[in-house]
């Protein structure tokens, strides 16, 4: 069964262990720097490990923008050996019911970034219904 786990000292280093697949660094960042960016916006967002059973296979992070306000989803990305297995729909599924829950503000808006050549993490943002902006450099997507 697939959920979230809060990231904490229990289970960091773990999340240090994931990999990305050949090419992907282009696209999503290790979680060691997204963790050290959670560590600097603690107040407003929160990192998970995405996991099946007992077993870490993937990160994901929700941040909070006081200044919009929205969240936008950081960094989620699967292990290299975990892809292709649904994984990445699933989290995003239980990102988006973490996010209905307005942990850390009143807002509907949700928003990630997403490389314009990453077209398999666009499919899957795509089914789970966001939308493009329009923007060209990285897109910016809506749900």
């Amino acid at each position: 069964m697939i959920n979230l786990k809060v990231i904490n000292e229990d289970n960091f280093l773990d999340a240090f262990q994931l990999r990305l697949a050949d090419g992907q660094e282009k696209y999503v960042s290790n979680p060691i720097r997204s963790l050290a960016q959670a560590y600097v916006y603690r107040k407003q967002c929160q990192p998970f490990g995405i996991y099946d059973g007992d077993e870490m296979v993937g990160y994901v992070m929700v941040i909070y923008d006081y200044d919009i306000p929205e969240y936008d989803i950081w960094h989620m990305m699967i292990d290299a050996s975990r892809q292709g297995r649904g994984y990445g729909s699933e989290a995003l599924r239980l990102v988006l019911e973490y996010i209905k829950t307005k942990p850390f503000g009143d807002s509907n808006r949700v928003t990630l970034t997403c490389n314009k050549d990453n077209q398999v993490a666009l499919e899957l943002y795509h089914k789970a219904g966001f939308v493009e902006t329009g923007e060209e450099e990285i897109l910016r997507l809506f749900y």
